[in-house]
């Protein structure tokens, strides 16, 4: 039984004696027969619990400096309209009795927590937002991550790594985005996707009629998936893993690239959709940025000279992350150059940097 979280808050000019304040509000939750209880808050203020006889849990604090906020905890199967006009009679009642001290009234949508079907995902920068994800489509652990596929009405399905959205079916923006947005001509050229298990980049690049796409994807259990519940975004494409110009190989991309470089095998494109560039250079994000500053010397060392290497940055306002991506580039085997553009991507409601990159 998922639990709804209401919040009420009013932003005071200055501050005001709960004196004044609380006695005013008691009726309305004996009305809805909840019990009071004050906490001692050392001087900060009044604090009150009230519960009700059906589960309801609200907390009252005025705050000594200028600021009332209302918590309402109650059950998602519980009677909205009971809910709605408990939440409005305090705000109709703050109104009165703090009339010209209010410089301003927010209440915001219930927070769903403990629900079957997770909606909430933190951008980069740690904001918080809610999908209309309405149902688990698909969920297993692989023996390299969890995946999932949930619904969203806006997106369609989407498929969700390791709690990290990855792409929806909505999503054609990032697939052009990270194929250059149609400045690059892919007829008669060899091309090599890392990563890419959604199959989105393959099915778009088969299109373009290329002489050979290769594509390096360690999950087959996430081949699998999007093969069966992202259609729209892979078609047919999964449906075997050879076709007259591609081959998707089900192994590790980094002995493969090693393997190319001894060979002196090159391509005219790389494309990276395995990971985002860290956000942080913290020690959580070492094996991160060590991972992809490999990928990247490995990439460029089987590019062809005047190809081009194509990747996701990050989000725009992650301009430090992307600062130290552009200082990795620099640090590189051979001096490279390169440009970038951003794009609106649906499902991950930030604006997101791809990057392109070429042997000077």
């Amino acid at each position: 039984m998922a639990l709804r979280h209401y919040t009420l808050d009013v932003k005071l000019s200055a501050a005001v004696d709960s004196s004044s304040t609380v006695p005013h509000l008691l009726s309305i939750f004996h009305e809805q027969e909840m019990t009071e209880t004050v906490h001692e808050t050392n001087g900060h203020g009044y604090l009150g619990t009230f519960v009700g006889k059906n589960g309801w849990l609200a907390i009252l604090r005025v705050h000594s400096h200028g600021l009332v906020t209302v918590d309402l905890q109650c059950y998602e199967e519980d009677d909205f309209a009971q809910v709605d006009n408990l939440l409005n009679a305090l705000e109709s009642k703050l109104k009165v009795i703090l009339n010209g001290k209010i410089t301003r009234i927010k209440r915001l949508p219930a927070l769903v927590r403990g629900a079957e079907v997770d909606r909430y995902w933190p951008t980069t920068d740690n904001r918080l937002v809610e999908y209309d994800m309405d149902q688990l489509v698909y969920e297993e652990d692989s023996a390299f991550q969890n995946i999932k596929i949930l619904h969203s009405q806006q997106y369609g399905n989407t498929l969700i790594l390791d709690d990290d959205i990855n792409l929806a079916e909505s999503d054609l923006a990032y697939t052009v985005a990270i194929m250059g947005s149609g400045r690059e001509n892919y007829t008669g050229k060899e091309v090599l996707i890392l990563g890419g298990g959604d199959g989105g980049i393959l099915s778009e690049m088969v299109k373009q009629k290329p002489k050979m796409v290769t594509m390096l994807d360690i999950d087959q259990k996430v081949i699998d998936a999007c093969k069966k519940y992202m259609r729209g975004t892979c078609g047919n494409i999964l449906d075997n893993l050879k076709g007259d110009c591609y081959q998707i190989l089900v192994e590790d991309c980094v002995p493969v690239l090693k393997k190319y470089v001894q060979e002196g095998k090159t391509f005219d494109y790389v494309i990276n959709d395995l990971t985002a560039i860290p956000i942080s250079m913290e020690p959580e994000e070492d094996s991160t940025w060590e991972f992809l500053r490999l990928i990247l010397d490995l990439s460029i060392k089987v590019l062809h000279p005047s190809g081009k290497y194509l990747t996701q940055g990050n989000a725009e306002n992650m301009t430090e992350s992307l600062g130290l991506y552009e200082e990795q580039l620099g640090k590189l085997s051979c001096p490279v150059g390169f440009s970038k553009e951003v794009v609106c991507v649906p499902s991950y409601m930030e604006q997101w940097v791809f990057y392109s990159v070429w042997k000077k």
